[in-house]
């Protein structure tokens, strides 16, 4: 039984601190990797990023394998997160080692944020390194395998996909090979997650899943969609984030191939992506359980395949797992309010 989420790699782990109410939408994400670390990669395709330690995990680089992967809202402000994560991993000893005792050891911790500033009604409610640690002891006292809480939680509790709440969203699959690919998304697009014409979800489309909403339905959705934008003003900024997890033996040059490849998950749930406004960001984690096989040079395929199909589901179920949000920093519907369950 799995839990069709990122922790089906084995050994990954994943934590959420949300922060709503009293000016507050917004939180922090955390992946835990096993310990020891993972090999780790990144791919950064939109124009505005906000990310840290990305530069470490260039191929060409010394470092290997990082500790976890922070996820959080507060723009740039908020990979202040990230520092609640190191000094967590720090006190258990866990990073690369830099000196004669074993204490002295630097945590590798990749992050990246989606700006969500003043959608709780507070410009200056925001994550800090107190959310980081927050949620990366939620990832380390969850259940091994266990199940991923979805939607506005965690990064995405402030999200905003267009005009619609985003969130959270996750999803995996085993491969023939045995091999296990997952994804975990944050939903937060300058671009539309919605066909204009009909409705449609385009990441549905792609799946070829698709229950076209009545003519009807859709046009009362146009119309309050058009109230809530001239509401809400000027669009924000926004950005997509992904993690992308293998247990596959995989080199960091393969793994940056299996982040670049993710991205076009993205481009099939969103349009338009990668705009100037978009930070859009994709990590890749492979924990190298299972060893690709040597005698085949096109292994890597199938696994790359995998994670841009399964990002496009995690955005998907991110749109459909949110909540709607009507407050001092604006209003965004939720796809169930406007569409239900069709």
């Amino acid at each position: 039984m799995t839990a069709d989420a990122l922790t089906d790699v084995a050994g990954l782990r994943v934590g959420h601190a949300t922060r709503t109410g009293g000016g507050w939408l917004t939180g922090t994400t955390v992946v835990l990797a096993p310990e020891g670390g993972a090999v780790a990669a990144v791919d950064v395709r939109g124009g505005g990023p906000g990310t840290k330690e990305t530069d470490a995990l260039d191929p060409r680089n010394l470092v290997q394998r990082a500790e976890a992967i922070v996820l959080t809202g507060g723009s740039a402000y908020g990979l202040d997160a990230a520092s609640g994560v190191m000094a967590w991993l720090e006190e258990r000893g866990r990073g690369v080692r830099v000196g004669p005792d074993p204490a002295h050891v630097v945590p590798v911790v990749p992050a990246a944020c989606v700006f969500d500033l003043g959608r709780g009604g507070d410009f200056r409610a925001r994550p800090d390194a107190a959310t980081g640690r927050a949620a990366v002891e939620a990832a380390a006292a969850s259940e091994h395998g266990g199940p991923v809480p979805q939607g506005c939680v965690g990064a995405g509790t402030g999200a905003v996909a267009g005009q619609l709440k985003g969130g959270i969203g996750t999803a995996s699959t085993v491969l023939e090979s045995g091999i296990t690919v997952a994804a975990l998304v944050v939903a937060n697009a300058a671009g539309s997650v919605t066909d204009p014409e009909t409705g449609v979800l385009y990441g549905e489309l792609f799946q070829g899943r698709v229950r076209h909403p009545e003519p009807e339905v859709h046009e009362a959705a146009l119309r309050r969609l058009a109230r809530t934008a001239e509401r809400n003003g000027v669009p924000p900024l926004n950005t997509t984030l992904a993690v992308v997890a293998t247990d596959a033996g995989l080199s960091k040059a393969q793994a940056q191939k299996l982040a670049g490849t993710a991205h076009d998950g993205i481009a099939r749930a969103v349009r338009p992506v990668h705009l100037l406004s978009d930070g859009d960001t994709v990590f890749t984690l492979a924990t190298g359980a299972r060893p690709l096989d040597a005698a085949n040079p096109l292994a890597l395929n199938e696994v790359l395949a995998a994670g841009a199909d399964l990002v496009t589901r995690a955005i998907v179920r991110a749109v459909r797992a949110a909540a709607p949000v009507d407050g001092p920093g604006g209003a965004w519907p939720s796809y169930g309010e406007l569409y239900g369950e069709h």
